[in-house]
């Protein structure tokens, strides 16, 4: 891309002559053209992962739950962190302040790792609902040896 303006403050538009017509009487009528930068090489424009967090919701406490952080703790060799219910739901069975869910936070390298195996399950599209106007995005898998964990009777699929 060429881009062709002017340094000078607009004062006219009538045509001076030179090379490029101009609007102004302080350039004698010949404008500055500049060559665009390539958009690429700006180093705000890259990607980054600043951190991954994977959650598993099971939506009661006992055997399920210490399943889905085992699940977890194989995937990212973290360990994970119990959430607990805010409100107490009588028709879903769920008691306030019971644990009912597990989460992991990654980064670095072990983010974009675990990361390229979640949208390679997703074969690399997401829609447009999944990402956020603030730059992050989320997806859920349906099974997660899908993402490279074998199969364990004890631990069944999350």
């Amino acid at each position: 891309w060429l881009k062709v303006f002017c340094l000078a403050p607009r004062a006219s538009t009538a045509k001076l002559g030179g090379d490029t017509p101009c609007c102004c009487f302080r350039c004698s009528g010949t404008a500055r053209s500049f060559r665009m930068p390539d958009k690429s090489d700006n180093p705000m424009r890259q990607i980054k992962v600043e951190k991954l967090t994977l959650n598993i919701s099971v939506g009661e406490s006992g055997d399920r739950l210490t399943r889905a952080a085992k699940v977890l703790e194989q995937l990212t060799e973290q360990q994970p962190v119990f959430s607990k219910a805010r409100l107490t739901i009588r028709s879903f069975g769920v008691r306030r302040n019971e644990k009912i869910a597990c989460h992991v936070t990654v980064r670095g390298e072990k983010a974009e790792e675990i990361l390229e195996k979640g949208l390679k399950v997703k074969e690399y599209e997401l829609r447009k609902r999944n990402f956020a106007h603030n730059g992050s995005f989320g997806f859920g898998i349906t099974e997660h040896i899908d993402l490279g964990i074998k199969y364990d009777p004890s631990t069944g699929i999350y």
